[in-house]
């Protein structure tokens, strides 16, 4: 009878702490962690913007309010650049800059859930979408 209420407390125990240790978030690494503001594991749009704004004005260095392919020092193809330059100046605006990081947003993102996770962030085109967010 002892060891039975002994085993049901210990059973009773283990599951009071159940709860509690499984609900702890796992905290995010890596791009994630870096992007991630409101520690939902995953990066929206909005994060996203807000890292690519901040890289925009690092590397605009002349102060024409825009950036060339050399101040983005490598980090999209000329390819990329022309599809982001509607009107052909050879410069991107900020917005245009944003159109481009949202197009590879959406690339990256193939559930299209509007979140990016780890998996998402690690394939070519999350990798893509990094190089213009840091």
């Amino acid at each position: 009878m002892k060891k039975a209420l002994l085993f049901g407390a210990l059973a009773l125990a283990g599951v009071l702490t159940l709860p509690a240790t499984s609900t702890l978030a796992k905290k995010a690494t890596g791009p994630v962690a870096a992007l991630d503001t409101d520690d939902d594991g995953t990066v929206d749009l909005k994060e996203i913007n807000k890292s690519a704004t901040d890289l925009f004005t690092r590397l605009e260095k002349d102060s024409d309010g825009t950036v060339d392919i050399k101040e983005l020092k490598g980090r999209v193809s000329k390819k990329d650049f022309k599809t982001a330059d509607p009107d052909n100046d050879g410069t991107l605006s900020k917005d245009e800059f944003l159109t481009m990081v949202a197009a590879l947003f959406k690339d990256a993102d193939p559930d299209n859930d509007g979140t990016l996770d780890a998996k998402e962030l690690a394939s070519k085109k999350g990798k893509a979408l990094l190089r213009v967010t840091r």
